[in-house]
């Protein structure tokens, strides 16, 4: 086997943003976990012993052979790039070769290693500056072992202006659930002295590997959206080299659901590009923003986004740890990640899912059998031998618009929906108000109105509020203002001045739209003919975010067949239920 392992030429190193890459436990964690990955490991063991500032990480990857151990430690030696224009086409998650040389200066560090297909492994010792200290042969399965040992032995001050253990812990943790969400398919295991600590299993989709790290959440809340995209138009001419070939780009996205989880703070709006997760501000609030208005006030969504993108259009060279990016043409991809999360957040036979039902309706239904005058034992039934997804596919029938049928109010109030999937109930107010906040946000318009709305006593900031939401408003004598035009939907409404008073206490135009909406909505209580629960339903369902209300309230709920089936023992025998 060749060595692949070789020193960068000097004029490449002067091209690297060069920097310190190696300043906490968690980094270290970070740089030899990164390597596992770009050797093609499908299994990584960390192993951490903090008080004794000792990690080890092995995988199950591609190995070294000899030559290419004696070199790995040197400074700016790595086998994922040989020339300046390779900085342009970054494949891999690690470039500088500087990780290991820069451990090398502040600990002790043993490699063992074993190429794929070869005899022999190898150990080597290296001392300061990547010297090869000791090499001897040694057993091990195929795969590197790295052991770095007494971390900043050299620099007491380093270690006294570090956090506390448990603090350094804590970013160890979230370093390596990071990475895993871009990584879905390896093994993950971690070890605290010598107790393992926690593990993360490999799964099939980011989307389903995401309960593992966040609990709570369950898979069934979250949405998740698989897209191929064409690279922006103008590409070819950002890129420093243009005779390079430019794949196609995909886009992977998973979401919380907004009418099942949010969070208190925007902690897992996050993006990852290529197999890493990056800081970008601009692609963060663009997440932000797709989401205004379909949470509850102060509540943030869940939010994972990887572009896998062609090299050509990133530049990974600004920051040491590799954390901030260029990107090219960035409005193409904040346009393309708009359209990604409003397909998440629709109603379609394609995202609905067996776990609709999972969380308040099994507990509906469980609290209905609470009541009555028998007990039931799942675990006699035969529902538990059916396949996995005998409820999916009858959920998956339910379409697109039209596909629910309007059959009855409820309290005047709630639409008894039909589809071929069971049943659902609608609020009526709060989806009109989705309907109409949608319409108001594509065409925001004011009308005359003749005569004009009097109002009594507004103070200089309401005069201002209502000036900056677009109204014509003037003094009309003592303490009276006169408004000579409204927002459309409110020129039929017997409150019309109510409204106007409401409007000028505040908040931008998109607040004053939602104010709009609601009080232009349809009343609960107020009694509808079924035609007209039939347009409210179409309507809403091919609304953008039609899951929630402008306020983050969910608008419906969803019962569906398997759920029915379950609460009334359709899985009975009749004979048996007779006691024969």
């Amino acid at each position: 086997m060749a060595s692949t392992i070789q020193a960068l030429p000097t004029e490449v190193v002067y091209l690297i943003t060069a920097g310190e890459v190696i300043d906490s436990l968690a980094s270290v964690v970070r740089e030899l976990v990164e390597n596992s990955l770009d050797a093609g490991a499908t299994r990584v063991v960390v192993s951490l012993w903090p008080h004794q500032w000792r990690i080890r990480v092995a995988d199950n990857g591609c190995g070294m052979n000899l030559d290419d151990l004696r070199q790995a430690a040197t400074a700016h030696s790595t086998s994922k790039i040989r020339s300046s224009a390779d900085l342009w086409k970054i494949n891999s998650l690690g470039f500088r070769g500087e990780a290991l040389h820069s451990l090398t200066t502040l600990a002790d560090l043993e490699i063992l290693s074993r190429p794929v297909g070869g005899k022999l492994g190898w150990r080597i010792n290296y001392g300061d500056g990547g010297e090869v200290v000791q090499v001897e042969v040694t057993a091990i399965a195929p795969g590197t072992v790295v052991t770095v040992s007494h971390l900043f032995g050299n620099c007491s001050s380093r270690r006294q202006g570090l956090p506390t253990a448990a603090q350094q812990m804590k970013a160890v943790q979230a370093t390596i659930q990071q990475i895993a969400l871009c990584h879905p398919h390896v093994t993950w295991q971690i070890w605290q002295n010598d107790r393992q600590w926690f593990t993360i299993s490999p799964a099939a989709t980011t989307g389903q590997l995401l309960p593992q790290i966040l609990p709570q959440v369950r898979h069934g809340d979250l949405q998740e959206v698989k897209l191929e995209l064409p690279n922006p138009p103008n590409s070819a001419l950002q890129t420093p080299h243009s005779s390079l070939v430019t794949l196609d780009s995909a886009l992977n996205l998973v979401v919380g659901l907004p009418d099942r989880c949010h969070r208190h703070r925007p902690d897992w709006v996050r993006v990852a590009i290529n197999g890493r997760m990056v800081k970008t501000p601009e692609l963060e609030q663009t997440i932000l923003s797709a989401f205004h208005r379909t949470l509850p006030r102060d509540r943030y969504p869940i939010c994972f986004l990887h572009l896998a993108i062609s090299p050509d259009q990133i530049n990974w060279n600004r920051n040491p740890a590799k954390t901030e990016i260029y990107l090219n043409e960035i409005i193409y991809w904040q346009e393309q990640i708009i359209q990604a999360i409003n397909q998440a957040l629709s109603i379609s036979s394609t995202n609905l899912k067996e776990a609709v039902h999972t969380t308040r309706v099994s507990q509906l239904l469980k609290a209905a059998e609470a009541k009555g005058g028998y007990n039931f034992n799942p675990q006699n039934s035969n529902e538990n031998h059916k396949t996995p997804n005998s409820c999916t596919d009858a959920i998956n029938r339910v379409s697109t618009p039209n596909s629910l049928k309007a059959v009855a109010q409820v309290s005047n109030t709630y639409i008894v929906a039909e589809h071929s999937g069971g049943m659902w109930l609608v609020e009526q107010h709060i989806a009109h108000e989705r309907v109409l906040y949608e319409q108001l946000c594509e065409n925001w318009q004011l009308v005359p109105v003749e005569p004009a709305i009097i109002l009594y006593q507004l103070s200089p900031a309401q005069v201002s509020q209502l000036q900056r939401i677009g109204l014509e408003i003037e003094p009309f004598g003592e303490q009276l203002w006169a408004v000579r035009n409204i927002p459309a939907p409110l020129q039929q409404r017997d409150d019309c001045a109510e409204a106007i008073l409401e409007l000028s206490w505040g908040g931008d135009l998109q607040t004053a739209q939602v104010a709009v909406a609601c009080r232009s909505a349809i009343r609960n209580g107020t009694p509808m003919k079924q035609q007209e629960m039939q347009t409210l339903l179409d309507n809403w369902q091919r609304t953008r975010n039609p899951r929630t209300c402008p306020h983050g309230r969910p608008i419906y709920l969803s019962l569906e067949e398997s759920a029915l089936a379950r609460f009334f023992r359709r899985n009975w025998v009749i004979g048996k239920s007779h006691g024969i």
